[in-house]
């Protein structure tokens, strides 16, 4: 049963007076979300209609413009949705009586992991393949925030560890550490080269995070 069918099915949980319940308003924008992130990743941004994602999810296009005015609006909660599930859990991503050394081989073992999941990885192909045609794609990013949040968690966690360091200092450090531990795993996983085995995944962060202390020490304000 695929995703428009499972939503006809589910129809039935509407209240009596015709008015959808919490739950069943919930279900149906989760139907029209995994409807969306399914024919994007599958078909392309340019070529995921309106009408194709209102089709699948099994409701109108009135029921879909009620939640999304434009294609746009769908994009961002798109991008929002696939980034917030391989995010790692609130709370998790630093264990808070680790060291700092610890706190960030965790931190990155696990944005690792998500960077290489398949659905992240189809959707970095849609940004590369389409964005240059589809601006919106890029705001959706922007707009999404998800790298931002990432910074923050990181410099809040060096910050404490490293009170030496300043925001500008903490921010910059934030933003290479992601970009070493990533950017090339990403790229292998997509075919420019062969994708790292598990192991060498876990080499690869201990050394990023090798890497990004050395680089740390005796910094000072200035």
């Amino acid at each position: 049963m695929n995703v428009g069918q499972q939503g006809l099915a589910a129809t039935g949980t509407a209240s009596r007076g015709g008015r959808p319940s919490r739950e069943a308003a919930r279900q149906l924008g989760e139907r029209i979300l995994e409807a969306a992130t399914e024919l994007m990743l599958e078909q392309g941004y340019g070529a995921t209609s309106i009408e194709a994602v209102a089709a699948r999810a099994g409701v109108s296009k009135r029921t879909f413009y009620a939640r999304y005015p434009d294609k746009a609006a769908l994009v961002q909660a798109v991008v929002e949705r696939v980034v917030d599930s391989a995010r790692p859990p609130a709370g998790s991503a630093f264990p808070p009586d680790a060291t700092l050394a610890d706190a960030l081989r965790a931190f990155g073992s696990q944005t690792l992991r998500a960077a290489l999941s398949p659905r992240i990885l189809a959707l970095y192909r849609l940004i590369i393949g389409e964005s240059h045609r589809f601006p919106d794609l890029l705001r959706a990013v922007a707009m999404s925030g998800a790298r931002a949040k990432t910074v923050t968690q990181l410099v809040e966690r060096m910050r404490a560890e490293l009170p030496q360091l300043d925001q500008p200092q903490a921010e910059f450090a934030a933003q290479q550490f992601l970009q070493m531990l990533v950017s090339l795993p990403q790229l292998r996983a997509m075919g420019i080269g062969e994708p790292m085995p598990p192991s060498e995944c876990d080499h690869w962060v201990d050394q990023t995070v090798h890497l990004l202390l050395e680089g740390l020490k005796d910094r000072a304000p200035g």
